[in-house]
């Protein structure tokens, strides 16, 4: 299925990711985040449910000066008498991982409240410009088309990807190197609404073949990635 999924991503079709059955056991619906549509932000939230969010290469996030959410509160350190630090993981916090992927939530300039389909989607589309120009080796200046706090959370990649961390997020990222594709993707966590949980592999499965996507194992990227570097 790696091969469906890379072709579908190339063509700026969503796909369906599912990271593992020992870590999240979460399904996403991925896109590039260049070419995602007010129409696409409004399936994600509504077939999705999850939070929308766009992970980012993690050269594109030093070149930006991104740092990771915990990095800020931990440098922040205390605000009078609540101490910021507090609110950052501590070792065994995240059942599922050793360091979450968030870094800034933004919105682009150009967008009014930043919440509607039609923002989301410019900000996610500009955050894909913005990628796309760093990883070509130009100088943007991040704050100049972005505000923080905003409506789309961006995620930083582990800089090792799949050897150092393996969510979601570098594995959109891995998938979009192995395409060939700009490396800013979209994820949004497929949830349901009947057990309130995430939605299951099954569920998930049975949904990407009524929508006719492909759906693609975790697993499978990682084998494929790691043969991809090996070339």
């Amino acid at each position: 299925m790696i091969d469906d999924g890379v072709r579908e991503l190339k063509k700026g079709r969503t796909i369906l990711l599912f990271d593992s059955e020992e870590r999240e056991g979460e399904t996403d619906l991925v896109i590039p985040a260049i070419l995602t549509t007010p129409k696409d932000v409004a399936k994600m939230r509504r077939d999705g449910g999850g939070l929308i969010c766009v992970s980012i290469h993690p050269d594109a996030a030093k070149k930006f000066g991104l740092p990771y959410i915990t990095d800020i509160l931990e440098y922040v350190g205390d605000n009078g008498s609540f101490k910021l630090s507090n609110l950052t993981e501590r070792k065994g916090d995240l059942k599922y991982d050793s360091k979450s992927a968030f870094s800034l939530w933004v919105n682009h300039i150009d967008t009014f409240t930043g919440i509607t389909d039609i923002d989301r989607s410019l900000t996610i589309r500009e955050i894909g410009k913005a990628v796309k120009r760093v990883m070509k080796g130009e100088e943007v200046d991040f704050g100049e088309y972005f505000r923080c706090p905003g409506h789309v959370p961006i995620l930083r990649a582990s800089d090792n990807l799949t050897h150092d961390r393996r969510g979601q997020t570098e594995l959109s990222i891995a998938l979009a190197k192995i395409a060939g594709i700009n490396p800013a993707m979209v994820v949004c966590e497929m949830l349901d609404e009947n057990s309130g949980r995430a939605l299951s592999k099954e569920d998930a499965k049975k949904y990407a073949e009524k929508e006719g996507m492909v759906f693609v194992k975790g697993e499978d990227v990682i084998d494929a990635y790691e043969n991809f570097e090996r070339r």
